[in-house]
């Protein structure tokens, strides 16, 4: 029995080695070598210049990922709520811009965002002033949201069609209003959609560069740009950025370790203690 299950796992064990964990090894390899294969740390001591890169990408990540939840939690909330048949319907369009290639969808935006675009031609059509908003944090920010929300909406709808109906019957019949009921049983008990809402949004959200390079016309440079420049810009330096890389991977793991403890089995159940 143990022979089948090794023999069947061993595809996944040799892409997971070949495609995940080489690949790391590569990264850490080149972040604490130089040029010429020699042991050194000054490529991991040189990232400290890149500070403001790091906190404007932890920033506007975090700040699509707020947006993201503030507008996908209400949403698959509603869904949930619906009828199986409209689900199903309702699930298909918020996936359906991802069936898009996301070069495309990202093109769709700068035609509508660009100083002559379409909604500025719209605003001037009607006799207000035209808004610059190409090439801004604002609008890398907004392609952050349109092109992850599904991430986030996805899993909380996911464990928001799970709750038991007869747990919240349970809140009414005790007395609890809908207010409570949300705060104590719904909340409580969709906080593990809610984690890894954050974490799929989060992670592709900071490390970035195709929105911020088509959005924020490189004003707004972002830690995936900086890594991008090292590997395939001018700048040719795969040491730093693998050293890059290397932090940026470390401060993701952080933040995913941050996020996780409040993903306490405990305290979901006893929220729904009212």
């Amino acid at each position: 029995m143990k022979s089948n299950s090794k023999l069947l796992s061993a595809p996944y064990s040799i892409w997971v080695t070949v495609f995940i964990v080489l690949p790391m090894l590569l990264v850490a390899w080149f972040a604490f070598t130089d040029g010429e294969g020699n042991f050194t740390l000054e490529n991991l001591l040189s990232v400290g210049q890149y500070s403001n890169v790091f906190l404007r990408s932890i920033w506007l990540g975090a700040l699509a990922t707020a947006i993201s939840l503030v507008l996908g939690y209400p949403l698959a909330y509603i869904i949930a709520k619906m009828a199986p048949k409209r689900q199903s319907v309702m699930v298909m369009l918020v996936m359906l811009p991802m069936w898009m290639n996301f070069l495309l969808r990202t093109y769709a935006w700068m035609t509508l965002l660009e100083d002559n675009g379409l909604i500025n031609s719209a605003l001037s059509a009607i006799g207000l002033p035209r808004v610059h908003m190409i090439n801004t944090a604002g609008a890398v920010v907004l392609g952050m949201v349109y092109n992850y929300i599904p991430y986030m909406i996805l899993p909380l709808y996911s464990v928001l069609t799970k709750i038991d109906q007869s747990v919240i019957e349970a809140a009414q019949d005790l007395g609890a209003d809908d207010r409570k009921v949300f705060l104590k049983v719904v909340l409580p008990m969709s906080m593990p959609g809610v984690i890894s809402g954050v974490t799929m949004v989060f992670v592709p959200a900071v490390s970035t560069f195709i929105i911020s390079k088509m959005l924020g016309g490189g004003g707004n440079l972002l830690i995936g740009d900086l890594i991008d420049m090292q590997f395939l810009g001018s700048a040719y330096n795969p040491n730093l950025g693998s050293a890059i890389s290397l932090v940026l991977m470390v401060i993701i793991l952080i933040c995913m370790g941050i996020m996780n403890q409040f993903d306490d089995g405990d305290d979901l159940e006893g929220g729904m203690l009212l």
